[in-house]
């Protein structure tokens, strides 16, 4: 009987019913329902790390909060909505909520583009140039960009909200495929293949930026290896009138140039903390040191032995081992950021070809329906990446995960012993 209803209902505009989905849906619901616990609970954990540990307040993390509201938007409301329609084979939210859910589907999809564009923005300025960083992404600047992420999306996707209707290939609400042309066209292209392009761009510059400083400072590796093997005086004249004393002049000029932008800083809003770990600036060629040592080649940040002429040679191990550390952060994260972006593509380029390639719905709807479902994940996996890419989201992860059960440790631990 509830088989030849929902037969009946296929006509409906409402309705996805198709004999070939019916066993399909059933994972879909189980894949639904695991992006919607894993989703809420991973970003809920996020921002809640965010807030309680001081050391993950940097400026760099704030984007990385907005990307988990994006998310957190997409897991807590869309996605268990989707998952009802996909049990039912039916939308039962009504024509308004369609068009609202389709608004909000669209809403959080952009930002989370638009939050990845400025994240790749800001790791390539904090390589190339950090002045430029600390103007755009200071506090007013965050305050004014992270709000213009949502604003920029809403003033994108509304328009839209005449033409979204129920989609019965994906099981969903979305735009119209042919009566929003030829808005929706420049809006996708704009989103999905230009701002992904940048993206992808920003982290090949920064790649090249570091690859060009790792082989400058192994050349100066060598360089200092050959002149150890000359005579003393040869090697004193040389570092005097050479490489070694630019390379201390550079180090003296940044120790000193941390050293003010530590007092000057004090507050801590969004200030640079080891989770943000900025480059250094002598192992990635920064142009400030470049400029007040006069010389081309990076000093030895990574190296670390100290310096024949420093005046402090323990003082000078300890500043080149923490600037090594820094560059080493710096790389990871940038890893984990480019990371994520990759997950964001893989996640949607499938979904967008399929809809490029089979523009009269030819291919079979559980196709259409497992390339959907597959920009699911994309919710979701954001915080298993920081978990295991960055080592102070995973200890403020465990931080959190114990207090949730602590709880539960006191009354175990208090229960009762029976005697014998």
């Amino acid at each position: 009987m509830l088989l030849n209803v929902t037969q009946n209902s296929w006509n409906d505009s409402f309705s996805c019913y198709h004999a070939s989905v019916v066993g399909y849906r059933y994972f879909a619901v189980l894949w639904g329902c695991a992006v919607t616990v894993t989703g809420t609970v991973g970003n809920l954990m996020t921002i809640l790390a965010f807030a309680l540990d001081p050391r993950l307040r940097t400026r760099f993390n704030v984007l990385i909060i907005n990307l988990a509201a994006a998310d957190l938007l997409y897991c807590t409301i869309l996605q268990p909505i989707s998952v009802d329609s996909y049990l039912h084979l039916r939308w039962r939210g009504g024509e308004l909520w369609c068009s609202a859910f389709g608004l909000l589907l669209f809403l959080s999809n952009s930002v989370s583009i638009i939050t990845l564009c400025l994240i790749a923005v800001s790791r390539y300025l904090l390589v190339e140039k950090r002045a430029v960083f600390d103007r755009v992404f200071s506090d007013h600047g965050l305050t004014f960009l992270l709000p213009s992420t949502w604003a920029l999306g809403l003033a994108s996707f509304t328009p839209l909200w005449p033409v979204y209707v129920f989609v019965p290939e994906v099981c969903t609400c979305s735009f119209h495929r042919t009566r929003g042309r030829p808005y929706t066209t420049i809006l996708l292209f704009f989103y999905f293949f230009i701002g992904l392009g940048c993206v992808g761009l920003f982290y090949l510059l920064i790649y090249r930026r570091v690859k060009v400083a790792s082989q400058a400072l192994i050349r100066y590796r060598l360089s200092r290896r050959s002149s150890r093997k000359k005579p003393a005086s040869s090697v004193q004249g040389t570092e005097d009138s050479g490489m070694g004393s630019g390379v201390a002049n550079t180090c003296s000029c940044e120790m000193s140039s941390q050293g003010e932008l530590a007092q000057n800083k004090g507050g801590v809003t969004w200030e640079e903390s080891p989770g943000e770990t900025q480059p250094s600036h002598s192992a990635l060629g920064s142009a400030q040191a470049s400029h007040a040592s006069g010389i081309e080649e990076p000093p030895p940040a990574l190296d670390p032995e100290p310096l024949p002429a420093a005046p402090a040679p323990a003082t000078a191990a300890s500043s080149h081992s923490s600037a090594s550390g820094d560059d080493g952060e710096f790389k990871r994260v940038t890893r984990m950021c480019f990371t994520v972006f990759l997950c964001f593509v893989f996640c949607f380029v499938p979904f967008l070809l399929l809809n490029i390639a089979d523009k009269h719905n030819r291919a079979p709807q559980a196709l259409h329906m497992f390339c959907a479902n597959l920009t699911w994940l994309n919710s979701c996996i954001n915080p298993l990446l920081y978990a295991v890419m960055n080592r102070q989201f995973r200890q403020a992860y465990c931080v959190l995960l114990r207090r949730a059960a602590a709880p539960f440790t006191c009354l175990w631990t208090q229960r009762p012993v029976r005697g014998s």
